[in-house]
């Protein structure tokens, strides 16, 4: 939050020198500096680095209207007068009876009270809310982060209890500790070894902890001495109800109902597992925390929002300070206006209210928000009051002095390299992590694209020993945001080209010379095996490395990399002539929402790259529903056409007046831009291209046909084995996947008309996701008799298994998300009927997808598995939306190169899963002419409104 000055005297002054700002998302500006008195220009410039200086704003506006709720994906930008360096100030600094503020801040937090809904269980004779002791304090993580369990984690422990009590061989029993009899506890090694026997979803000791742990965060269970969190060691643990005495001896009854709980619970506390193990770590103090759990940690930071503007250096410093904290009671005062400033808050669960003397609540802020920044760089006092606005906030802390000790320490490894007063190119020493090596020193941050190819070429390429730094590998997949081709190759030339002169050089000279060809020669060889057919996309880069080849068998000083140029050129020579045997490739978009396919008629075409000079054939439709058919290369723009639809369809309207826009099957449009390219790829499984004037888009319909089942052959699925469904579907799925090139996510992420390319294949892979999405809801709802529903619920569910065995993920998620789909879970007598351990199976897949902690439980399965696999690819694209809208791309006129990084460790993860071809055994290659077909065009309905109204029609909803 804000913060100020404080006096003693009633009246108060603020120098003008001070800032007020908000801690929402990325808004912060630094003007002064105070407590530091070394590097005060340094951190200054640090700051302006690391904090997005752009949407300075403050909570504490001139007038309440100006205050809106703050979210994650939309930041309010409310920003200060920056030109004239105002003060912002409480309304008391200005009042001369102190005393009527404080009563005015009294009714303000009751009233807040009554608002929020818990003012009645606070008692007349003590209005005012909980204070928290000003002192951060440490979370013991041996104690519970609530005041009393909630209903669903109590019926997880009694069951768990129960049944662990009915077992004659229980690791529950009477124990003598220190002379003291400790009734019915165990040691953390019997209970996870219980657990894991007890249900094979419990893969895993750590599995079976981080359950133990989130029972014990709730109170359910504890350690006998209230000085351990759960650990599979020796220590004793006990339930809660043994502790207190009140539990007896469970009944016939009540182990019947133990058991069918038990089959309900375990997955969730399952979910909830590694949530309370990260709990856990945070609420431990930094010196006994693990290497294992820092990195868990770091992991995790990486996806809050709040802390995506922070270097990598410092959210690893971060991981190992930290600290998780929960407040059970809304009504909680966090701090008070006019307290000492010593903490930044991240808010994880829950949310506050933010109150000023005068003003009342001005913000409420939610989850993913922050609060508190400026109390790490400032001794100035908070500028306003933190109250909890609902039960059991969750919150991380970061404490000031261990911040600012993180700047000086990152300050002081930061290298600035200056030319003509500026900063060229910013360097930070590598930090030393258990288990890896770096023959580098210094890693890159940011610098101009000419200063870091330079940097590249000095010191990542010649005879220097391989490390973990990634720089060369990053700038290879992400220089065409910064540095196009052109302007790279050019570079590339004149270094290569540098001994052009009278030829005076001393042998040192020429030595230097000859060592930067050697260097530019590497450099391209890395380049062509970085990202491969992209390169000899590019005639610049096809005409260069005929250069160089003939100017190394010119020269004999350079015949060491004779070899190296030849495997250039027979990679470029086989690509060409690949090239050359597929030009003239014709697709078309079938004009009833089968996928693309080739001309030809093969729906199924084995790793064929659809290219942007490929010709595409579809329909553009008027608002009459007449429409013309096109024939056009695929990196064509809307602009052109539009153009041509709006003449072959007598628009008579001039370009200005039209404009290209799909309708889908919902009715919800999509307008092109003008320089758009690669339109009919993009369209959605059953939408349409329109062209029409601007002011009557709003008189476009979806056209009949739409709202029906795309045409897909008349085949029965159930004449075919799930295994072989899984086979062939993930052979077709992976020659879609094989053909996305790892740029086309950066221009998905940018916006493919930043760069003039297609990003056709990816369009089609994303295509293919929605597909069997679609698919699976589709045959369900269009099955009126329940006894072949159950069977298709049955076979789907067994479908995702043999995907998730295959590896193939994107496909297991669409299967499991279209189980999940309302029209589909509402049909309540259907899933009745579904034998328990297919339901139980199904639970294990839910929590698999389950989006919560930005999929974790997705991440941890993923980062176990060996290639060949194929991604969950909206994730993917998740990752790098987050990478792009968190950091700039340009800080103070140089490459944040550390967003560069983020986005190649995800276009990485493409060549990771690409590393191993396929070879997967077929289950039964006899049905193959009727299955391959089949998958690859499905029967599919789009509109969740008409597949809804399908799913009332064959299971109305029952009436109380």
């Amino acid at each position: 939050m804000a913060a100020g000055t404080k006096s003693g005297s009633s009246k108060q002054c603020w120098p003008s020198d001070h800032i007020i700002a908000s801690t929402y998302d990325h808004v912060c500006v630094l003007v002064n500096y105070q407590r530091l008195h070394h590097s005060q220009d340094n951190i200054h410039k640090l700051f302006k680095h690391e904090i997005n200086e752009t949407n300075s704003g403050s909570v504490l506006a001139d007038t309440s209207a100006n205050i809106t709720n703050n979210t994650l994906t939309q930041p309010v930008n409310l920003r200060a007068n920056r030109q004239h360096k105002r003060a912002m100030r409480p309304v008391s600094a200005y009042e001369p009876n102190d005393h009527k503020n404080k009563e005015l801040m009294n009714d303000i937090i009751n009233s807040c009270k009554l608002k929020n809904g818990f003012g009645p269980s606070v008692s007349a004779t003590n209005t005012s809310p909980t204070k928290r002791p000003l002192s951060p304090d440490h979370p013991n993580p041996a104690l519970p982060i609530t005041e009393s369990p909630s209903p669903a984690m109590n019926r997880m422990g009694w069951a768990l209890r129960t049944l662990l009590v009915a077992d004659n061989s229980s690791c529950l029993k009477d124990r003598k500790v220190s002379g003291k009899l400790i009734r019915k506890c165990a040691p953390g090694t019997e209970f996870v070894d219980w657990l894991v026997n007890l249900s094979p979803i419990v893969h895993t000791r750590a599995q079976a902890a981080g359950m133990w742990q989130a029972l014990l965060e709730e109170g359910i269970l504890s350690h006998v001495n209230k000085e351990q969190p759960f650990k599979d060691k020796c220590f004793l643990y006990r339930f809660r109800v043994d502790e207190d005495g009140t539990a007896g001896t469970p009944s016939t009854e009540d182990i019947n109902a133990a058991n069918e709980q038990i089959r309900e619970s375990l997955s969730a506390l399952f979910q909830r597992g590694p949530d309370a193990t990260l709990r856990m770590i945070l609420r431990k103090p930094s010196h006994e925390r693990t290497t294992e759990e820092l990195e868990l940690v770091f992991e995790e930071l990486l996806h809050i929002a709040a802390l995506s503007h922070l270097s990598t250096s410092i959210k690893r410093e971060l991981s190992s300070i930290i600290v998780f904290e929960s407040h059970a009671q809304a009504g909680t005062i966090l701090f008070s206006q006019g307290d000492e400033g010593r903490s930044w808050y991240i808010i994880l669960k829950g949310s506050v209210d933010v109150v000023i003397h005068g003003k009342g609540t001005v913000a409420t802020l939610k989850s993913g928000d922050d609060f508190g920044k400026l109390a790490l760089i400032n001794d100035a006092p908070r500028a306003a009051t933190i109250v909890l606005k609902e039960n059991n906030c969750h919150l991380l802390r970061v404490d000031k002095e261990h911040f600012n000790r993180i700047l000086r320490d990152v300050e002081a490894n930061t290298l600035r390299l200056q030319e003509h007063g500026k900063d060229v190119l910013v360097l930070e020493r590598v930090a030393k992590q258990r288990g890896q090596h770096s023959a580098f020193k210094y890693t890159v941050m940011s610098g101009t694209p000419a200063k870091m190819l330079e940097h590249l070429l000095e010191t990542r390429l010649g005879n220097q020993v391989g490390g973990v730094d990634p720089f060369l590998d990053d700038f290879l997949l992400t220089h065409i945001v910064f540095m196009p081709v052109v302007q790279l190759v050019d570079e590339l030339a004149n270094y290569f080209h540098c001994d052009v002169s009278d030829g005076s050089q001393t042998p040192e000279e020429r030595e230097y010379i000859m060592n930067f060809k050697k260097r530019v020669i590497q450099f391209m060889q890395k380049w062509v095996m970085a990202v491969r057919h992209a390169a000899f996309d590019e005639p610049s880069v096809c005409d260069f490395i005929e250069d160089l080849a003939a100017e190394v068998e010119a020269d004999p000083e350079l015949h060491e990399e004779t070899s190296i140029i030849h495997n250039i050129l027979t990679q470029m020579s086989r690509y060409q002539d690949d090239r050359n045997q597929n030009t003239g490739q014709k697709w078309k978009l079938p004009p009833n929402g089968q996928p693309i396919c080739l001309f030809s008629g093969n729906m199924t075409p084995s790793k064929t790259v659809i290219r942007p000079d490929d010709d595409i054939i579809f329909r553009v439709y008027c608002a009459d529903h007449t429409y013309c058919t096109l024939r056009f290369p695929l990196h064509t723009t809307a602009e052109i056409i539009k153009a041509c639809a709006a003449d072959k369809l007598q628009l008579n309207r001039g370009p200005e007046d039209l404009c290209l826009v799909e309708i889908k099957s919902n009715g919800e449009r999509s307008v092109f831009k003008d320089n758009d390219v690669s339109i009919p790829t993009g369209l959605s499984l059953n939408g349409r291209l329109f062209v029409s004037t601007k002011d009557h888009l709003d008189a476009l319909t979806p056209l009949p046909d739409q709202e029906g089942a795309t045409e897909a052959p008349e085949v029965d699925v159930e004449i075919f084995s799930t295994k072989e469904l899984a086979y062939y579907i993930t052979i077709f799925d992976w020659d879609l996947f094989w053909a996305v090139h790892e740029y086309e996510l950066l221009y998905h992420t940018f916006g493919r008309h930043h760069f003039g390319k297609i990003t056709a294949n990816l369009d089609v892979f994303l295509r293919r996701f929605n597909e069997l999405q679609y698919w699976i809801v589709t045959e369900i709802v269009v099955t009126p008799s329940i006894s072949k529903r159950v069977a298709l619920l049955r076979k789907f569910i067994k479908l995702a298994a043999y995907c998730k065995e295959y590896q193939n993920l994107n496909a297991f998620f669409a299967v499991v998300m279209g189980l999940s789909n309302m029209a589909v879970s509402r049909l309540q007598q259907t899933w009745d009927k579904i034998p328990s351990k297919f339901r139980k199976l199904y639970q294990e897949f839910e929590a698999l997808i389950d989006p919560s902690r930005n999929h974790r439980a997705y991440r941890v399965f993923v980062g176990k598995l060996q290639p060949p696999l194929i991604p969950f690819m909206p994730l993917l694209l998740k990752d790098m939306t987050f990478a792009h809208e968190g950091n700039k791309t340009s800080l103070d006129g140089l490459v944040n190169f550390e967003k560069m990084h983020m986005m190649a460790q995800t276009m990485r993860t493409l060549r990771f899963c690409r590393s191993r071809s396929l070879g997967l055994e077929p289950p039964s290659p006899k049905s193959e002419g009727d299955v391959r077909p089949y998958i690859s065009c499905l029967r599919v309905i789009d509109n969740q409104r008409v597949l809804t109204a399908m799913s009332q029609k064959i299971e109305p909803t029952r009436k109380l």
